[in-house]
């Protein structure tokens, strides 16, 4: 087990995207789990371990406190996932992205350190940075989100790091963007998106495509926090990391899933206003912490076609795309 006897583990989100792919290798490794999801986008991702005895699911929103203290009860580690994810989504109800993503996360983490929780995961988002000249965009530099969602998350940051103790291990990992399949798809990011382009319409749409957009395979990053459970508090506590592949232009990501796919798909290029473009360096979290990439986009774009092939994407799912779900749920008064 753990060198740090973390043997019971909440996540919070764990039925969503990541968290479906994350879950079942928590269950693998012998820990305990406790998931707190509001099931905005069902439940259906951990239907592969739903029976496992070492899985409790509680349904709860971060912002309920009752149901954070609850989900809190004995419990080693947090592993915090949920979020209002990704900045088309925090710009559809700003108040609400910083109720849960800066208010929400702020409480958790000082009810963690209340429990008695012996180490948090606080997961951010390379987006912090904003639009960088530099090439290699380190931990160091200094942080200028551009949107709602990547500004509630570096705000969070350093009130949850503050909280840190030699009881209280925290880490935060700054994310680049997921890709790949999961069991809860999501099909409204860049590699995910003209993946499904290219299986679905035999075209690519790529919008701009100077725009460089750092990727991550999700059983690499879900691999990292698995990882962080179980390195020494003393070698992560109050560690901030970024965790990418490699920075490709949307351009560069389109070419490789033509080349993947093939069978004639083509590349059309549209014009976009949105040219935000990100270019992260993860050497830190390798030369530190031993944690490197081992899946490549080309691995991503394949695990979603083998997925297509037997059945397992339903292209039409509104739950598989978050900012079409959660402006159903704006409209039918689900979300305040």
């Amino acid at each position: 087990m753990s060198t740090n006897d973390i043997k019971k583990v909440l996540v919070t989100g764990g039925a969503g995207y990541v968290g479906a792919v994350l879950v079942p290798k928590l269950l693998s490794e012998g820990f305990q789990v406790t998931v707190l999801d509001s099931m905005f986008f069902t439940d259906r991702g951990l239907n592969p371990v739903r029976s496992n005895p070492n899985l409790k699911i509680l349904v709860g929103d971060i912002r309920d406190t009752s149901s954070v203290k609850g989900a809190l009860t004995d419990v080693d580690a947090v592993i915090h996932l949920a979020s209002i994810s990704n900045d088309p989504s925090g710009d559809l109800n700003p108040a609400l992205t910083v109720k849960v993503n800066f208010d929400a996360t702020v409480v958790l983490a000082k009810l963690a350190k209340e429990a008695s929780v012996k180490r948090f995961i606080n997961v951010s988002t390379s987006s912090v940075y904003g639009i960088k000249e530099e090439s290699n965009v380190t931990e160091d530099l200094s942080l200028e989100p551009l949107t709602i969602y990547s500004k509630t998350k570096a705000d969070a940051e350093p009130i949850v790091t503050g909280l840190r103790s030699p009881e209280f291990t925290v880490v935060t990992i700054r994310p680049a963007t997921v890709c790949g399949y999961s069991p809860r798809m999501r099909l409204d990011l860049s590699v995910n998106i003209l993946t499904m382009h290219a299986i679905t319409r035999g075209i690519i749409t790529v919008f701009g495509g100077k725009q460089k957009r750092p990727n991550i395979h999700i059983d690499d990053i879900t691999d990292y926090y698995v990882d962080l459970l179980k390195l020494p508090s003393d070698k992560v506590n109050g560690g901030i990391y970024n965790a990418g592949y490699e920075n490709y232009t949307i351009m560069e990501i389109a070419e490789m899933v033509r080349d993947t796919i093939g069978q004639g798909v083509k590349i059309e290029v549209a014009e976009t206003n949105d040219n935000r473009s990100y270019h992260v360096s993860s050497e830190k979290i390798k030369r530190e912490l031993g944690l490197y990439p081992k899946k490549t986009i080309r691995d991503a774009v394949l695990d979603i076609n083998s997925a297509s092939d037997e059945g397992k994407i339903d292209w039409n799912d509104i739950n598989s795309y978050n900012v079409k779900k959660m402006k159903q749920f704006i409209e039918e008064g689900k979300i305040f």
